[in-house]
């Protein structure tokens, strides 16, 4: 089985070299030639378009930015549905809009092929390690023949049909980023009232303010870079299409709209390539303290997939 894939990012190159370690064929694209050399190294084939990858490829997986990058993948002049969808399975794991992603499924299925919508949340560690969730979605056939290839890259749940996963994605990413911005003010104000970083970080684990944002990214805060490995353009984009998403669902929305503003300040004032977590450092700062903590917090991007780390 020849698998197309299209966006080579920090997730999409660890994803894809997931792939390569199941023993599949891999045929790739990216805007950024350079962007497929160590897959390319590894034994993966360059195409030169989207429209390049089906025609070589029985599945193809697209994971961009975002959802216009993912229309021009699927309807440009070069793109997906610009070649011969027959048979062909598409996996999708851009984070994007439910409204627009159901309808290019549909027009996918309308040229013959199986839409699969497979959003993914976790880190780039298990986007490495292969252990990153999908949030599948799409036909019982569609998912049938995608499964070789999700179980590859990570762990499914299944959550209904085509589009559906794109709203588990929004939402799971609405809570997460509530969580990143909440998360700086307790550190903070815990440290002010006497109970240092380490201390706090030990007491909350396994309690009720347990959290993804608790167990796996205050290490981040601790070694002070915030973890740049997902950036904060990448959070406001998610948090635009999580406004989206209330505004079309009618649903109060306070502590989201609160949580879009304060990462919108931490970029006007890190800029938008400063790591995700960026956003305590506002509150850090602003109390003019630190929550460095000495220790071996190894950086997410540099923890190694089991079979390397062996």
């Amino acid at each position: 089985m020849n698998i197309g894939f299209i966006g080579l990012g920090n997730m999409g190159s660890a994803a894809a070299r997931n792939l390569q370690r199941a023993g599949f064929a891999l045929t790739v694209h990216d805007i950024r030639r350079e962007a497929a050399d160590k897959l390319i190294a590894q034994g993966a084939v360059w195409a030169s378009s989207p429209a390049a990858v089906m025609a070589q490829a029985d599945i193809v997986i697209t994971m961009v930015f975002g959802p216009s990058q993912i229309e021009e993948v699927l309807r440009g002049d070069q793109g997906l549905l610009a070649g011969d969808c027959t048979g062909k399975v598409w996996i999708d794991m851009t984070t994007s809009g439910p409204p627009l992603m159901r309808e290019l499924g549909a027009a996918f299925t309308q040229r013959g092929g199986l839409p699969v919508g497979s959003p993914v949340t976790g880190s780039i560690d298990s986007a490495i390690r292969g252990d990153m969730i999908l949030f599948v979605c799409g036909a019982d056939e569609a998912v049938a023949r995608a499964r070789p290839a999700l179980e590859a890259m990570g762990e499914i749940r299944l959550v209904g049909a085509h589009g559906n996963g794109y709203v588990a994605k929004l939402v799971n990413n609405q809570l997460w980023l509530v969580h990143a911005a909440a998360i700086g003010e307790a550190m903070v104000t815990a440290k002010k009232a006497g109970l240092e970083p380490e201390v706090w970080w030990a007491a909350m684990k396994g309690g009720a303010a347990e959290s993804f944002v608790m167990q796996h990214d205050v290490p981040s805060i601790f070694a002070g870079h915030y973890d740049p490995s997902f950036r904060l353009e990448l959070c406001l984009k998610d948090l635009g299409l999580i406004d989206d998403l209330v505004v079309d669902m009618g649903t109060r929305s306070e502590l989201t709209q609160a949580t879009h503003a304060r990462f919108k300040e931490a970029a006007q004032r890190y800029g938008p390539e400063a790591g995700e977590m960026s956003v305590c450092r506002l509150i850090e700062e602003d109390s003019g303290l630190t929550l460095r903590v000495a220790g071996d917090w190894t950086p997410p991007w540099e923890v190694k997939h089991p079979q390397e780390a062996a």
